[in-house]
């Protein structure tokens, strides 16, 4: 035997549970707070961390695969399916639109079964023109059996001819495929008992194992995680995002993906490293709440205080989206394409309405800062 799915007792994977009990309860603690904090914020607020982490998603689950997107049209491409604000000029390629649609059809209807349409309708979508580059790629349909032997790569080396490529596994061979995946979707959707996070973390290793398609296994088991993770959630906003985690840590990624495809059908190891990449992804995620909380208490002390002109408005915010915390007379004139007198007069009465405080120093030249909620 050389790979996981040649065991005679695959699929049936077994873990041992002293070994994750020491991460998976935390993992879980820190999961409810962060949805706590998310849900006390106001629509506006869960929508935007939901925009900018489901933006993150798409980008850095394609970057792990070698795929380059603008984070522009990405943005523009989910605010417009969200029915949120977003730039009608901003043009966003078929393939920056297959791969959003992929993500939010994962995410937004978690709770739908997955089933081989849609898997396929998945794979589809990441390849609108059925092409990767310069090169075909078999969209809508499992990989055949000229493909054989299917070898997993990193990303993109597999079509780098002067990069030596390095071979993680052998995916199973194309007659086995459609078993493969009917026996992991019966899983998928079984109403056992195991917890939904253990769930992402199988699920993943599963798919990305059988390996199905041609050209885009990685970014579909890693929607097909989100799926998963949505489900733990029980909400279709996300407000943490694993792949921008995967992305920062992908040698150890396809390392323990290897590491687990070699062994046997004890994946302990594999479930360990999913569940702390994922803690890692929790933590950056409450760290950047930060901001959208005092984006949030900054609006509540202003609308329970006098109201504000459109010209505040559009200071305060960009102010805000880009986390900083002081500005000068000077600098406001500027981002509100005013007279310096005007932007002293609006200083003035968000300083009176407890938004601003007045540093050290005086006229125009006086600094100020948002205050600490």
């Amino acid at each position: 035997m050389r790979y996981i799915h040649q065991h005679p007792d695959w699929p049936h994977f077994t873990w041992r549970e002293a070994g994750l009990l020491p991460v998976l309860p935390k993992l879980r603690h820190r999961q409810g707070r962060l949805i706590g904090k998310m849900e006390g914020l106001g629509f506006r607020f869960r929508n935007e961390a939901s925009l900018e982490n489901l933006t993150s998603e798409v980008i850095k689950s394609s970057a792990i695969e070698g795929t380059v997107f603008d984070p522009t049209s990405v943005r523009s491409s989910i605010a417009r399916r969200m029915g949120l604000p977003s730039d009608g000029k901003t043009h966003s390629s078929h393939d920056v639109e297959g791969a959003v649609e992929m993500m939010l059809d994962a995410t937004q209807k978690y709770a739908d079964p997955l089933t081989v349409d849609r898997l396929l309708s998945w794979q589809s979508s990441l390849f609108p023109a059925g092409r990767s580059g310069i090169h075909r790629v078999l969209v809508g349909q499992w990989r055949n059996s000229e493909m054989d032997p299917m070898q997993v790569v990193s990303g993109p080396l597999s079509r780098n001819p002067i990069r030596k490529k390095h071979i993680h596994f052998e995916a199973p061979t194309a007659d086995r495929l459609s078993h493969e995946v009917q026996a992991f979707l019966q899983w998928f959707e079984s109403k056992d008992a195991t917890d939904p996070i253990l769930r992402a973390a199988i699920a993943h290793l599963w798919f990305v194992t059988i390996h199905p398609f041609e050209d885009g296994n990685g970014r579909v088991s890693r929607a097909i995680a989100d799926m998963a993770l949505a489900r733990a959630d029980g909400s279709a906003l996300r407000f943490y995002t694993m792949s921008t985690q995967i992305e920062a840590e992908k040698n150890q990624y396809y390392d323990n993906l290897e590491r687990a495809q070699r062994g046997g059908m004890d994946i302990t190891l594999w479930l360990i490293w999913f569940f702390e990449c994922l803690d890692r992804a929790l933590i950056r995620a409450d760290e950047s709440l930060a901001g959208i909380l005092q984006k949030s208490a900054t609006w509540e002390r202003i609308n329970a205080g006098v109201q504000v002109s459109d010209r505040q408005r559009l200071v305060l915010n960009a102010l805000l989206d880009r986390n900083e915390r002081e500005i000068s007379t000077s600098k406001y004139a500027k981002l509100a394409r005013c007279s310096l007198d005007t932007a002293l007069r609006d200083i003035k009465l968000l300083v009176d309405i407890g938004v601003f405080v007045a540093a050290e120093g005086g006229g125009r030249s006086t600094k100020y800062q948002l205050k600490a909620s």
